[in-house]
């Protein structure tokens, strides 16, 4: 390589990290939690540039190629994956720097296609979710991730059964009992209802289970 392909190469690289980077803030927006803790941003930046480099270094070289397969298959992530979103975006990182290894222009487009229809889900989500209806229902998972407020009532509260958080609704007829579990994304939303229904005087019990 002359000092052109050089400088070539590192602006690749430069371009690669910021563009795994982009996911960083745009999965921050759409609330993913996960990928606001320091291990995965620095998965998110590095792992396109890594491919990148991987797939220059192999490329038209089929013993290297081979040996490099070899060399890889000794890598084992313990790591489990958490859900399929996230298995879904780790793939795409290595695609980009797959793309960018072949043509930067590969690698920014799909960069731009991939933040563009998470923003978009997410912007779409909120504009639903000021008409008090959902698109999408926790699962079990992101359940345990985000902060629950469970609710014991004597009697029915209709503030609570017009919330679009509810996930679960039982009422105990020996008791007489009701009881709210709701699901929220941020603490905020949590302690907004919190504070509405806090000097209700048909609340028995109220449990708060914060997200990590």
């Amino acid at each position: 390589m002359n000092e052109l392909s050089n400088l070539e190469f590192l602006l690749f690289v430069i371009v690669s990290i910021i563009c795994g980077l982009s996911f960083r803030f745009s999965l921050s927006y759409a609330k993913q939690l996960w990928a606001q803790t320091y291990h995965y941003t620095m998965a998110l930046s590095l792992l396109p540039p890594i491919t990148m480099v991987i797939t220059k270094l192999i490329a038209g070289n089929v013993a290297l190629s081979l040996g490099m397969i070899g060399a890889l298959s000794i890598v084992r992530f313990r790591n489990p994956v958490k859900n399929p979103f996230e298995l879904v975006i780790f793939f795409g990182l290595v695609t980009i720097g797959i793309g960018m290894a072949i043509d930067y222009k590969y690698g920014v487009g799909l960069t731009v296609i991939l933040n563009s229809v998470i923003l978009g889900f997410k912007y779409y989500e909120k504009c639903i979710q000021k008409k008090g209806k959902k698109i999408f229902s926790f699962s079990f998972e992101e359940g345990n991730k985000n902060n629950t407020l469970i609710i014991k009532s004597n009697s029915k509260i209709q503030l609570l059964d017009e919330n679009k958080n509810i996930d679960n609704f039982y009422f105990n007829k020996i008791e007489n009992v009701y009881l709210y579990e709701l699901i929220f994304e941020t603490r905020e939303d949590l302690n907004i209802i919190k504070k509405k229904i806090e000097s209700l005087e048909e609340i028995i019990d109220c449990q708060i289970r914060y997200g990590n």
